[in-house]
């Protein structure tokens, strides 16, 4: 079954470029579709597993504890990663094959992080490729926290087979080991082992049953979701020191999340300003995190 939508749709920009189609919703600016000639790369949502297809994270990534954050002194809700996955983005400009959406702070946003900011999301589709580019810029007059991240979720399998005959094969040696998540989402000082040999992590359901396997500043700047005939996804990114691969027990799709930040820490508790891993941005300073998506066949 297709994940592109065949009715227009207002709220869903489609993007073409020879054989290769893209859907992009203005809510969230998340990618609903990615299609490669016939092949369907991105999952098709699901409210059994997951009602989302590929969020984009910000201004947190991971969750917070209590579902707050807390600048100079004052107590803010904001959740799991953040709140732009939820806000109606304004197109700046398109294309056939790219486009530019943009989200700005204002009242309701402020409510809950209080800084003026802009982000602005660019994809461009390529006939074997998509990029993916996140500018986050401080519009305010005080240093502004920030983490963001993309969370799109590939289908698994998506050249057939068995989920069994997939593995990621990492650019660089990863550490054969990752953070224990707590029951509330938070990074514990606990790790456990992930059997990675030879730069290749071999896909299971159990391996992913017990919350994200979170490889907290990654060596790689590139890796592959592989079937063993040879076909590949690969993500190839631009400032995201952070890579996680997340599943559930069962779901068609295999995240491959790229972040510039990580959920809070287990024993921390204080200003957003000083949580590991935010990115401080001057006023009126930007930053650009990119990210490409590449599909090869066999």
């Amino acid at each position: 079954m297709s994940s592109l939508r065949e009715v227009a749709d207002p709220e869903l920009l489609t993007l073409t470029c020879g054989g290769a189609t893209a859907q992009v919703a203005l809510r969230g600016a998340e990618l609903r579709a990615w299609r490669h000639g016939a092949r369907d790369l991105i999952w098709l949502s699901d409210p059994r597993f997951w009602t989302d297809t590929a969020p984009l994270l910000f201004p947190v990534v991971g969750w917070t504890r209590d579902g707050t954050v807390r600048v100079h002194g004052r107590i803010y809700p904001l959740g799991l990663h953040g709140f732009a996955r939820a806000k109606v983005f304004r197109l700046e400009s398109r294309t056939a094959a790219a486009a530019r959406l943009t989200l700005e702070a204002d009242a309701a946003t402020r409510a809950s992080y209080p800084f003026d900011f802009r982000l602005s999301v660019d994809y461009e589709l390529g006939e074997s490729g998509l990029a993916c580019r996140l500018t986050v810029t401080n519009s305010g007059e005080t240093p502004m926290p920030y983490a963001c991240g993309l969370h799109p979720g590939f289908r698994w399998p998506f050249a057939g087979g068995e989920r069994a005959q997939y593995r990621i094969r990492f650019a660089e040696a990863e550490q054969p080991e990752v953070p224990v998540i707590t029951s509330s989402g938070l990074f514990s000082a606990l790790k456990r082992p992930v059997p990675i040999e030879d730069r290749i992590l071999l896909l299971s359901d159990p391996l992913l049953a017990q919350e994200a396997l979170c490889f907290l500043n990654a060596r790689s700047r590139w890796l592959r979701f592989e079937h063993e005939s040879g076909a590949a996804i690969c993500l190839s990114v631009e400032d995201f020191e952070h890579f996680a691969l997340w599943s559930r027990p069962g779901a068609p799709f295999l995240s491959i999340e790229a972040w510039t930040g990580h959920g809070d820490p287990e024993n921390f508790s204080g200003d957003l300003f000083e949580k590991p891993s935010m990115r401080i941005l001057k006023p009126g300073a930007a930053a650009c995190h990119a990210a490409w998506f590449s599909y090869e066949a066999v």
